[in-house]
């Protein structure tokens, strides 16, 4: 079985090319979509995720605000900017970096979001509104997931789907989410017994778990899709070389570079096996940033009330 390798970069930029479209139209009547995003303390990889977003809404026409506060920043000082960007004509969304300090409580800040703001889809209003199915905003990895599989022309009505990982950015939403799509859904973790057994049953299967490799192909169904929505760099050489094998170019790229990303999936074992399966990277990622834009849109429409 020849198995297909789902293209995020090419899907985000497929939908990138409507939000041009729908975001000059708004733009044509006055309306430019606000992106605000708070970034606290010196997070390297944080900072590279705030530029690049604020990189992607000047490409789209977007209005974007960066509010980078030093790691000293106290819980009073954070929700004050919160609400003076609640209360903002010109901010649509609002996204706060995680993660926070620690000796910031997250829940008090991420529910202080206006819900008509929150982008991220973490406010329980807005958690609320997915387990009924009545939402504006989920969280964007998950509707990126979504959409990734309705784009790609995978049966979602009446098949199964096995969720490997129950946290509240990826898991629990995207389970909803395939439960409005008529799924039938499993939700695994840590405690599930034969995990490998529950897995191979899966029409459409999910690995958002956060270990490296973990799921090989005793765990994948014949013909499955695969979705791999983990990322881990690797720096063990042999862990590389048992991986990839020594003529691949991921494992050239570990020995130049010093380090590869792995999915929770194994690299190899889905091909041959796998109807279709996501890389990593390149898979699920590109779209988590694409869809943060789609909600901003999203809450900019709502907002002014005129939602498609």
């Amino acid at each position: 079985m020849e198995t297909r390798i789902l293209d995020g970069k090419r899907i985000a930029e497929e939908i990138r090319s409507e939000l041009c479209t729908e975001i000059g139209d708004l733009r044509s009547k006055g309306i430019v979509p606000g992106l605000a995003v708070v970034l606290v303390g010196e997070n390297p990889a944080s900072q590279i995720y705030v530029r690049s977003k604020a990189k992607t809404c000047a490409e789209l026409g977007m209005h974007s605000e960066s509010h980078d506060l030093p790691a000293t920043t106290t819980t009073e000082e954070l929700l004050d900017l919160i609400g003076r960007l609640n209360k903002s004509d010109t901010i649509d969304g609002i996204l706060i970096q995680l993660p926070l300090p620690a000796h910031m409580d997250s829940d008090v800040i991420l529910r202080a979001v206006d819900p008509t703001k929150d982008v991220d889809g973490f406010h329980p209003v807005n958690v609320g509104l997915l387990s009924l199915g009545t939402f504006t905003l989920a969280p964007c990895t998950p509707f990126g997931i979504i959409d990734m599989l309705k784009r790609a022309g995978v049966p979602l009505k009446g098949a199964e789907a096995v969720v490997v990982g129950r946290s509240n950015i990826v898991g629990k939403p995207v389970a909803m989410l395939l439960l409005h799509q008529h799924a039938t859904v499993t939700v695994c973790h840590s405690r599930t017994r034969d995990l490998p057994e529950v897995c191979r049953r899966a029409d459409i299967l999910v690995a958002a778990i956060g270990r490296p490799a973990m799921i090989t192909r005793e765990f994948i169904k014949p013909g499955a899709t695969v979705i791999d929505v983990g990322t881990t760099k690797i720096e063990d050489r042999d862990l590389a070389l048992r991986l990839f094998g020594s003529d691949s170019a991921k494992f050239r790229t570990f020995e130049k570079q010093g380090s590869v990303l792995v999915g929770d999936v194994h690299p190899t074992d889905p091909l041959g096996l796998a109807g279709a399966v996501t890389p990593v990277p390149g898979g699920v990622g590109p779209l988590t940033i694409i869809h943060l834009m789609k909600n901003t849109v999203l809450a900019c429409r709502s907002r002014k009330g005129i939602l498609k």
